[in-house]
């Protein structure tokens, strides 16, 4: 009984048990890998969809995480039975979780739409899409890890420490490496859909690497009789999948072009405009909207708002310093699509304007699609605002100008007091600062927030209300030391559009209706909590 034993597949020679220690090691360890890409690459999906914020990165977190956590029990679970038993559950989960990863692609287009019907508050919203599109792939590829684990160490007991600590180690070091590779490899060059097909792929070629040992430990070869049937199965569902991602455009890429940091959109509103005309939109919001042949004239009403703003400071600065020869100078905190700087490049000829845009890639097409032009007049420094302003000459500046977004949030860096200070610092005598911020209309606690926070570092600050907008308004604020001559601000657009300055009687009315604003800090700036609206 033992020298037959001893000549089963099942208890091959040494190196034979090596082999398979190294082919599990090495599932363990990139299947971790695929794990993370999915819940890096996750986020940047369902971005057009709902923005890029702090709950959607809390969300998929959290759903990823709980798959996992679910698989490695079920992995736990499978990893008591016997061997073949644990390596035909191991491989079907590979399998699995290749199906549901490009299942999530094919939901994120048939569900997005109906779960946000269902005009639900944000957090559930997210919860719910992320846990639909990311529950399932994570829940599989949780399932190989402690599995694999039981097989390594039934394969050389007296290894057993070893190779708990190794297995652990392999899992760790995937997941730093998908991790890696998602942000900084895969998202940049493949995008998101191409590197979900990617990971499908790997997780297919894992399930079949491991049915195939499977098979060879059983004496068999892979093409015998009656092994091809799961192949058949698996492909004949891969297949489904594919017809029906392609009838639902699954596999067109959302973005005109997915950068490190958004997915860029050029929407062509031409016909909508009746002259020649794009938007830019990142991610879910939009962020400006140019017309080829009339750079200064302004689409979007806050855009419009501050260029008022600005030429009514201007004359008064003029007016008050008539001597002085000084070329006006503006820095931008994000570009988008440039609407401002490159209305100002024409309308003043004397301008000095410097432009801190994050993404290269929203200034490239910027120029590309946007008719941004090149000239000197014009410096553009492709890294954080708040460390590029840092880097500047104090008071160097007449005007500069907040609009940086992450989904409908600012990032909560530049909307602090000692960004404020850093700002006031930056401008010349006379100089303004504005920034836009959305909120609720009736009870915008981010915007008094940052009022209160501003007043830190100014002597004025000026809050600029549209009129005829809805529960979401964007507001302008405005900060110097002296206030803006007039009150009121009538569109050259649209005839029906103003703005509004709030008087101090208007400020404390507003406050009566709002929840307590805070002062906001680098320590404490919960800007996503603070926003009144969804």
């Amino acid at each position: 009984m033992t020298a037959q034993s001893d000549a089963s597949p099942e208890a091959n020679l040494p190196n034979g048990r090596n082999l398979s220690i190294a082919l599990y090691l090495a599932i363990t360890g990139l299947s971790a890998a695929c794990g993370l890409v999915i819940e890096i690459v996750a986020g940047r999906m369902i971005a057009p969809y709902l923005g890029m914020s702090l709950y959607t990165w809390t969300a998929v977190i959290a759903v990823v995480l709980a798959g996992f956590s679910a698989g490695h029990w079920v992995g736990g679970w499978l990893a008591g039975k016997e061997g073949g038993y644990a390596r035909r559950g191991i491989a079907l989960s590979l399998l699995l979780a290749g199906l549901s990863a490009l299942l999530s692609l094919i939901l994120l287009r048939t569900l997005s739409g109906p779960v946000l019907f269902l005009g639900l508050p944000t957090v559930p919203t997210i919860l719910i899409l992320t846990t639909l599109l990311f529950f399932l792939p994570s829940f599989f590829v949780g399932i190989p890890s402690p599995a694999l684990t039981k097989l390594a160490i039934d394969e050389a007991p007296g290894r057993m420490g070893q190779l708990l600590g190794a297995f652990y180690a392999i899992g760790a070091m995937g997941s730093i490496a998908g991790t890696l590779a998602a942000g900084y490899v895969f998202i940049s060059y493949f995008g998101s859909i191409r590197t979900i097909l990617t990971v499908a792929v790997l997780y297919f070629a894992m399930a079949a690497a491991l049915f195939a040992e499977h098979r060879w430990r059983e004496g068999k070869a892979f093409t015998s009789s009656g092994s091809l049937t799961p192949v058949v199965v698996a492909a004949i569902l891969a297949a489904g999948l594919f017809l029906w991602g392609r009838s639902v455009q699954a596999f067109v890429e959302n973005c005109t072009k997915e950068s490190a940091y958004y997915c860029i959109r050029v929407i062509d509103i031409t016909r909508d405009v009746g002259i020649p005309a794009r938007t830019m939109v990142l991610d879910n919001l939009g962020h400006g909207t140019n017309l080829k042949d009339r750079p200064a004239t302004f689409l979007t009403p806050y855009v419009e708002a501050q260029d008022a703003l600005v030429s009514i400071r201007k004359i008064d600065h003029s007016r008050t310093n008539e001597h002085q020869a000084a070329p006006f100078s503006a820095f931008f905190i994000g570009g988008g699509a440039y609407t401002l700087p490159r209305a100002w490049l024409t309308t003043h000829a004397d301008s000095q304007l410097t432009v801190a845009e994050v993404d290269p890639d929203v200034t490239r097409i910027a120029h590309k699609s946007f008719w941004l032009p090149k000239s000197p007049r014009l410096k553009i420094i492709n890294q954080d605002a708040r460390s590029a302003l840092a880097k500047e000459p104090e008071a160097s500046f007449d005007v500069i100008v907040g609009d940086a977004f992450h989904d409908i949030a600012i990032p909560q860096h530049l909307v602090t007091q000692e960004f404020f200070e850093l700002v006031a610092s930056r401008l010349k005598k006379g100089g303004a600062y504005l920034m836009n911020v959305v909120d609720n209309g009736a009870k915008p606690r981010l915007a008094l927030s940052i009022y209160d926070t501003l007043q830190k570092a100014f002597s004025v600050v000026e809050i600029w209300r549209p009129y005829g907008q809805g529960e979401r308004q964007t507001f302008v604020l405005l900060a110097a030391q002296t206030a803006t001559a007039k009150a009121d601000i009538f569109s050259k657009v649209d005839p029906t559009s103003s703005w509004h300055r709030f008087s101090d009687a208007g400020v404390q009315k507003l406050r009566a209706a709002t929840a307590q604003p805070i002062v906001l800090t680098d320590d404490f700036a919960p800007v996503d909590r603070l926003i009144g609206v969804e």
